[in-house]
Parts: C-alpha cells; sequence; structure tokens
C-alpha cells in the first residue's frame, strides 16, 4: 500500500479496518465492505441472538477505536477503505432477521441507501463527531434505521 506507508495489512486492526481487504477495492469500497459482512452475518446467525448482540456491542466500541487508530496511520478522518463500520453495520441491520436471501438484499439495499443518503440524525453524526466515534456512529445508526424498517414491515405484514 504504497500511498499508507503506515498501514500495514499485517497489523490485525488495520486488517479488520479495511475489513479484512475488501475496503481496498479501486471502486465503491463501502459497498465491497458490506458484502464482505455477508459472510460474517451468516455465521453469526448460527448462534444465539444474545451472542449476536453481544458481537455487535463488541463489534461498535472496538471499532471506534480500531476505526480512529487506522484513519490516524492513513492520515484521512473516515478514508473510504475503512469499512469496519459498514460491516458491523450491516451487522445490525440483519438483526433478528433470518439469513436468507430476501432479508439479506433489503438489508443491504436499505443499509447502503441510508449510510450513502445519510438522512437527519445519521448525516448529522457523520458531520458533528469527530474520530472513530464519528467513522463508527453513522453506520451503526444506519443499521439500525434499516433493520427497524424491515422489522416493522414484517410486523405489519
Amino acid at each position: 500500500m504504497k500511498r499508507w506507508p503506515s498501514v500495514r495489512m499485517t497489523n490485525p486492526l488495520h486488517f479488520l479496518a479495511l475489513g479484512f481487504g475488501s475496503g481496498l477495492a479501486p471502486k465503491a469500497p463501502g459497498t465491497f465492505g458490506t458484502l464482505a459482512a455477508i459472510p460474517l452475518v451468516g455465521l453469526l446467525s448460527l448462534t444465539s441472538v444474545w451472542f449476536y448482540l453481544i458481537f455487535l456491542v463488541a463489534g461498535v466500541i472496538f471499532g471506534i477505536y480500531l476505526c480512529g487508530v487506522t484513519a490516524k496511520a492513513m492520515g484521512e478522518h473516515d478514508h473510504p477503505a475503512i469499512v469496519w463500520d459498514e460491516i458491523v453495520g450491516y451487522a445490525i441491520a440483519m438483526f433478528a432477521l433470518p439469513f436468507e436471501w430476501p432479508y439479506i438484499i433489503a438489508s443491504f439495499l436499505l443499509f447502503r441507501l441510508f449510510d450513502i443518503a445519510k438522512p437527519g440524525p445519521i448525516g448529522w453524526a457523520d458531520r458533528q463527531l469527530t474520530g472513530g466515534m464519528s467513522v463508527m456512529l453513522d453506520d451503526v445508526m444506519a443499521g439500525i434505521v434499516s433493520a427497524a424498517i424491515i422489522h416493522l414491515g414484517l410486523i405489519l405484514i
């Protein structure tokens, strides 16, 4: 990685922050990071809802640190290659949903929509917060809104 000499894929923090390498995609790294989350969500769907929830909480807390450290190493706040926030955000969007294609796709599309458009409080979090908190929180919120819409749709149907 010539652009960021202090970032190394052999560093576990950088490896995770860059989404196992998916964030290095030359176009749409956030989308590739979200795609990288699908197998992880598939594994999480095999666990209990409590384990999944603990993973999400730990992923957010650890992600604040992880993304902050990697952003500092890259010399740019919320660099597009940092996609741990997309991975956790998508896992939030899929929380307590069946790991089946209609939910996988609906969650993917809604999460990407809210992550890119950043409406309302999602955009506020992205603009006003700093450090790893800013990197993580807008994606956490996009995941929560996506999950809420799908769960509400299931209740109404």
